[in-house]
């Protein structure tokens, strides 16, 4: 077993702190914090998943009212020890382009399309902590025989936990967080 390189030592003993995702630029890019636990992005991204983030950023930053900005691969300070990196966020947050995290305060939708290496992030622990952090709206992206369904979520304020609001296919019109209707067949091309 060959060892550690010293950068991916925790500074401490309670493990990694949000801040220090920032001072880390030996990690891989897509580096996220979950419960002080650094997670990497290390499995090649699929045709798939790159077309229909790529598409879908396109669409809502398309359809976004002024104010509203569309980011992809940009993390959610959650708190001390949560900095997840979610494949797309919808936000009222000024455009910074020194900015490498936003406030849960601040982001409107969370969008993350699953992976097989990220499912069980996506469909339980992000929907978990998204919702603890008070983050309105969670879409959830199926691959479905290589087409895009969207599960939808939306925060049910009593109990502080997402609803499930539908799960679309085809066609996907929401009234929240604005406005909001997309072909998802043409979110990806046909299979050949």
């Amino acid at each position: 077993m060959t060892t550690l390189p010293d950068w991916m030592r925790p500074p401490r003993a309670e493990g990694w702190f949000a801040e220090d995702l920032d001072r880390l630029p030996e990690a891989p890019r897509h580096t996220e914090l979950i419960d002080g636990a650094l997670v990497f992005m290390v499995t090649p991204q699929r045709s798939w998943h790159g077309r229909v983030v790529t598409s879908l950023t396109l669409e809502l930053a398309r359809q976004a009212p002024e104010g509203v900005e569309v980011e992809r691969e940009m993390t959610i300070r959650l708190d001390a020890r949560n900095r997840p990196e979610p494949d797309l966020l919808v936000t009222t947050a000024p455009f910074d382009p020194d900015r490498t995290w936003y406030e849960p305060a601040d982001v409107l939708l969370v969008v993350e399309v699953v992976s097989p290496e990220s499912a069980h992030r996506d469909r339980t622990v992000k929907l978990r902590k998204y919702a603890e952090a008070g983050i309105r709206h969670y879409w959830c992206i199926e691959d479905e025989d290589s087409a895009a369904v969207v599960h939808v979520y939306e925060l049910d304020e009593p109990t502080g936990a997402y609803a499930p609001t539908g799960i679309f296919r085809g066609l996907l019109q929401r009234p929240v967080p604005y406005e909001i209707s997309i072909d998802l067949t043409r979110l990806t091309p046909p299979r050949r």
